[in-house]
């Protein structure tokens, strides 16, 4: 070919849409025109050419393409449409591209240089690439689908051609995909006898019109299976080839057997109902009609001259509250959310009674769409059942109730423990101080009103210990009667104006085991609940007193008592009453519905930990507009116990002389250790003092033959309780007089201190001057010479 004039290529070159270019043989650049430059990111085509060295390595992202093109071209002459994935020469972005080149030779026959255009078809190749993946998706989704899923058109003479037909046809029907496309006669084959009518009227519907198709036919497979399939398709459109249908062929075979089963077997499991007593129900909701077996109207006490057979009949009978759940449940299962319908609600007997059933039942038969048209399941009679329920659920609310008082009164014990020893140096400081200053020092007056708020907080504090169950107990036989009527006669004279108190203790006067003082603070803190309840307004407040055999049943209802013979002490006022919310909570310590500054809130739950530590149980009757009463109940005691007598009261006591004594105390609370070495100093006493259990176990070990008259520690100490401490000094000081103080004193801490040799297990002291008698008296007793054993 020979070489046109360059002004001749120029005219036409410049003005492609396209890129254009002229290249040598080796590789380079000879020419580009204006869309060529812009594609390889160039502002000139003098900037292209002078920045491209060879076309092979800097123009392909496979460089064997350079060589199959030129291999083309040296075969033809020229190239058509060879596409190659490119880098844009200056920017070194990706690219796809089609190029169409020839060679020009010269008149020798020789190659001077390729010409060519170069089409940008990066778009192209991706639009392309997203169809093929998107294929590939659809395919591999159609492939996951146990069935046969199809795309066909329906000609307008009612033949048929598959267009694309999914890999699950191989095992629905056991034939190719292939089979499908090459012969859409197939499924006609396929078909059973007795369903080619129903196929051909399909065929009829479709060009009539009809957009969706859904519904079931058997096939026989080429192994002589016979299938039942579910069908459903819809048109996607029409054109003139005919209508376009995409769809899926489901196995329903198992489904099939497993209704005619069922139908089979209906007659005998109604029977088999019908003889364990539940009662059974068949409900058409095509037509409403339910049918009602003999055992099921029973249950009810109706007869089917009471019914008119329609699902209406029980539906008008169910409690209100239960209805609507009872057709949520309903509703769930017809729409396939639960497998199974099943509820539990109330209905009203024949006689006006509430039980309650549990009701199941299962669709034995739905519909093209899956709507249900045939309900059947039974009744169970379950009223015992949920009374059983109502009953657990109620002792577990006793349960979690009795838990949380003891966790507060744990709480409760714990804090007041630490506040006794706070106000134990607050009083205690407050008799030295008053003793520093002298009797007519003008600071008496706010030292003793200092003293009288401190005395005010102790006594909370032993309300706190009391309703914990930590303070000190003196159980004896007391009868009840006389300490009520003493308590009562107390309580008139502190009853405001208006209140009237009725006293019924006419009756045996029931001995119990008992701390006398704390009953009688049971009956002063309930009837003080009840007057306050009043609010200032007139009222009644009824005390009485009886005996009650509790037997096994109310034993639980009570919380768990033994069952037997108790005492019942009831308090009953008139007042507003408290609602639900506040029984809950009646008996929780500081909780109170009376105005800031109008009560603690510690009254109730003290009675509630007296009673509980007397083995008895507190119960509460009350509503709102109908009054208060609390019921409590003590064991009686055995028969055979010594009568109670009233406890002589003491003589004051003196304070001892502790002069030339050599106390050694031990306590981690520094303001108790400090105010008891200032106490027993200024008592005559010469004492050692130690914050530290550790301290003084290490101080013994070193003073061995320092005299010592008493060792008083307290128990409750971190890293060594005072037990520790007293089983160290009696190891090296057997004869050492020992004696322990806890704000706690329990069975087992006296036990176990009497049997490591200690002398006393002292309760914490109300004041400084009772410590002091107390170590006196253990200092009188360590005098007296030991008796042989």
């Amino acid at each position: 070919m020979a070489t046109p004039p360059d002004g001749d290529f120029s005219s036409l070159f410049n003005f492609l849409p396209i890129g254009a270019y002229r290249s040598a043989p080796d590789g380079r650049m000879i020419r580009a025109n204006e869309a060529l430059v812009r594609f390889n990111g160039h502002e000139s085509e003098a900037a292209l050419i002078a920045s491209v060295g060879n076309i092979a390595t800097e123009w392909y992202v496979d460089s064997r393409r350079r060589e199959d093109f030129r291999s083309l071209l040296e075969r033809d002459g020229f190239v058509r449409g060879f596409v190659s994935e490119v880098y844009r020469h200056k920017t070194r972005e990706r690219a796809w591209v089609s190029e169409n080149a020839h060679i020009v030779r010269g008149a020798d026959g020789q190659v001077l240089f390729y010409e060519g255009t170069v089409e940008d078809i990066t778009e192209r190749v991706a639009q392309q690439r997203d169809i093929r993946e998107q294929q590939d998706r659809m395919q591999a989704l159609a492939d996951q689908i146990p069935g046969m899923v199809f795309s066909l058109v329906v000609h307008h003479d009612g033949t048929r051609r598959y267009r694309y037909v999914s890999s699950g046809v191989r095992d629905l029907l056991g034939v190719l995909p292939e089979a499908f496309l090459r012969d859409p006669t197939t499924i006609t084959r396929l078909l059973h006898p007795d369903e080619a009518p129903r196929l051909a009227a399909e065929t009829r519907a479709l060009l009539g019109g009809k957009a969706v198709l859904s519904g079931e036919f058997r096939v026989v497979t080429p192994e002589g299976v016979l299938k039942w399939v579910h069908n459903r398709s819809c048109e996607v459109y029409r054109d003139d080839e005919g209508i376009h249908r995409v769809g899926v062929l489901l196995d329903i075979t198992e489904l099939k057997r497993m209704e005619e089963a069922l139908h089979r077997s209906e007659a005998l499991w109604k029977m088999a109902l019908e003889s364990a007593g539940d009662g059974v129900w068949d409900w058409n909701l095509e037509t409403g009609e339910e049918y009602l077996s003999d055992s099921l109207l029973s249950m009810y006490g109706y007869s089917r001259e009471d019914v008119h057979g329609v699902a209406a009949d029980l539906d008008e009978r169910t409690h209100p509250d239960d209805v609507a759940g009872m057709l949520a449940a309903r509703q769930a299962h017809f729409e396939g959310r639960t497998p199974v319908y099943r509820n539990e609600h109330r209905i009203r007997t024949r006689d006006g009674r509430w039980i309650w059933v549990l009701t199941r039942g299962t669709a034995v038969a739905r519909d093209a769409q899956g709507r249900p048209l045939r309900l059947v399941g039974t009744h169970t009679d379950i009223t015992e059942i949920k009374q059983a329920e109502e009953q657990q659920r109620q002792f577990e609310a006793q349960l979690r109730e009795r838990q949380k008082m003891e966790a507060i009164g744990t709480l409760a014990g714990g804090v007041a423990h630490d506040f006794n020893n706070l106000l134990a140096a607050i009083l205690g400081n407050l008799v030295l101080a008053r003793e520093d200053v002298g009797p007519e020092h003008p600071a008496q007056e706010s030292l003793s009103e200092i003293s009288r708020a401190a005395i005010r907080a102790r006594q909370l504090v032993q309300q706190i210990l009391t309703f914990s169950r930590r303070d000190a107990q003196i159980m004896e036989r007391r009868l009840l009667r006389p300490l009520m009527d003493e308590a009562l006669r107390l309580m008139r004279t502190l009853l405001p104006a208006g209140v009237r108190l009725t006293s019924a203790l006419d009756g045996p006067p029931l001995p119990v085991m008992a701390d006398g003082t704390q009953l009688q603070q049971v009956l002063m803190n309930l009837c003080t609940n009840a007057w306050q309840a009043f609010e200032g307004r007139a009222g009644d407040i009824t005390v009485a007193l009886h005996e009650e055999a509790v037997d096994a049943a109310r034993a639980l209802q009570l919380g768990g008592l033994s069952p037997g013979l108790y005492a019942c002490l009831s308090v009953a006022d008139n007042g507003p009453g408290m609602d639900a919310d506040t029984q809950r909570r009646v008996f929780e310590p500081f909780f109170t519905t009376k105005a800031p500054g109008a009560g603690t809130g510690l009254g109730l739950a003290v009675v509630h930990g007296i009673v509980k530590a007397h083995k008895g149980a507190i119960a509460l009757d009350s509503a709102p507009g109908r009054g208060t009463r609390f019921d409590v109940y003590l064991p009686l005691a055995p028969e055979g116990a010594s009568a109670d007598e009233p406890a002589a009261v003491p003589e004051p006591a003196r304070l001892p002389a502790l002069e030339g004594r050599h106390l050694v105390y031990v306590d981690d609370y520094e303001a108790l250790v400090f105010l008891v070495r200032r106490l027993l100093t200024k008592r005559g006493a010469r004492v050692t003092t130690f914050e530290s259990s550790q301290a003084a176990i290490d101080w013994l070990a070193g003073h061995e033959d320092e005299p010592i008259d008493l060792l008083v520690t307290d128990q409750n100490m971190p890293v060594l309780s005072g037990l520790e401490v007293a089983r160290a000094a009696l190891a090296r000081r057997p004869a050492l007089p020992v004696a322990i103080v806890s704000g706690h004193v329990s069975e087992a801490l006296v036990t176990e201190a009497e049997a490591l040799g200690v002398r006393a297990v002292l309760p914490k002291q109300d004041n400084m001057d009772a410590l002091a008698q107390a170590i006196g008296a253990l200092l009188e007793a360590a005098d007296r010479p030991q008796l042989p054993a």
